[in-house]
């Protein structure tokens, strides 16, 4: 059998496309040459990520320009994800005169690829059928790229961007890793023990939540990353490049920013008859090696060394200083902020003494 050049692709290089926004304008664009009259096309995969149920992406023939729109899952323990939407025949209805032709790819269970397309008047039953044909074909290609849209998917969820990036570049091997400069953020709760022994499991959980939805989503937000999640304590890490200053500025807004947001949520929680969540959060900058640790068999992908140590022993003192923000010397010396001096304070653990500073208003 004579296969079309759009067919002939999809078998032999399509699932070799470095993502679903190429594969998609690339087929859009074969099967044009092959006389199929199309004015866009669309695609929908699952995506399973702790906020993104669904992804699509809209290919405009016209330019050859692809730009996505993304469907959110529900909030929630356990809560169901989102259907695929309508996300993609709405903008391809909008796009052009024809009707909106779609195929389920692959399986038909909930939660297929879904691919779209629209002409400038309505198909002809042998160009839908010719379509049809081009949605089997890339079952198996698209299956290979939502394969790898999961892997990353799921390890960005677990690991951050970077971490994952590094994970899926490297060798699965304990002792493989790099040493980076970075400013290091280690913030805690306090009375966390006593709160998860008064209130029910679901209290304790949202409490959680809440917090580190603020620490976490204000260290994204300034361009950091969360490493770990260790109890109710975070670890986050802002890689520095030629200047760090940069790095310490983000990090301090970052932590700005969590505050602001506590502050928020503490309001919330006495509406609700709930006590406020007080927290403590030191900020310290250093070399980290940041890689895979762990049994032959079992990794960790994390950060470990000096500054590690020194970061959360640092954090140690908020309470006993009475302060929420603690800074180490390395990065009041770098940083444009103003600080105030809070002293020079032996760390547990630490050999040499750490100059302390805080923020004005804390």
């Amino acid at each position: 059998m004579q296969l079309s050049s759009t067919l002939t692709w999809l078998v032999d290089a399509a699932g070799a496309s470095p993502g679903a926004d190429r594969f998609l304008a690339e087929l859009g664009t074969r099967l044009i040459a092959d006389d199929l009259p199309l004015a866009g096309g669309a695609l929908t995969l699952a995506v399973p990520h702790p906020i993104i149920a669904r992804r699509t992406w809209l290919w405009r023939a016209g330019n050859g320009e692809v730009i996505e729109a993304v469907g959110f899952a529900p909030a929630g323990f356990g809560g169901a994800g989102s259907s695929s939407g309508d996300a993609g025949r709405s903008w391809l209805a909008a796009l052009a005169g024809g009707v909106v032709h779609e195929d389920a790819v692959g399986a038909a269970a909930e939660g297929a690829p879904v691919l779209g397309w629209i002409g400038p008047r309505c198909f002809t039953e042998a160009e839908a059928n010719r379509l049809r044909e081009a949605a089997r074909f890339a079952a198996a290609p698209l299956a290979a790229l939502s394969a790898r849209a999961t892997l990353s998917a799921a390890l960005e969820a677990y690991l951050g961007r970077r971490s994952a990036a590094r994970v899926l570049a490297g060798p699965l091997r304990r002792e493989v890793g790099e040493t980076i400069r970075a400013v290091l953020l280690y913030a805690d709760l306090r009375g966390f023990t006593a709160l998860s022994e008064s209130e029910p499991p679901a209290a304790v959980i949202a409490a959680l939540g809440g917090w580190f939805d603020c620490i976490g989503g204000a260290v994204h937000a300034f361009g950091g990353e969360v490493l770990k999640f260790i109890g109710d304590g975070v670890l986050a890490i802002f890689p520095v490049g030629d200047k760090p200053r940069e790095a310490c500025d983000a990090a301090l807004r970052a932590v700005a920013s969590a505050k602001a947001g506590m502050a928020h949520l503490d309001t919330t929680r006495r509406e609700q008859g709930q006590p406020p969540l007080s927290f403590g959060v030191a900020l310290h900058l250093g070399e980290i090696l940041w890689g895979n640790v762990g049994a032959a068999d079992r990794l960790d992908f994390t950060a470990i060394g000096p500054a590690v140590n020194l970061v959360s022993r640092l954090e140690g003192l908020c309470r006993p200083l009475g302060r929420t923000i603690l800074i180490s010397g390395a990065v009041a010396a770098e940083t444009s902020a103003t600080l105030i001096p809070l002293g020079t304070h032996a760390l547990r653990g630490i050999a040499s003494p750490c100059a302390v500073y805080t923020v004005p208003d804390d």
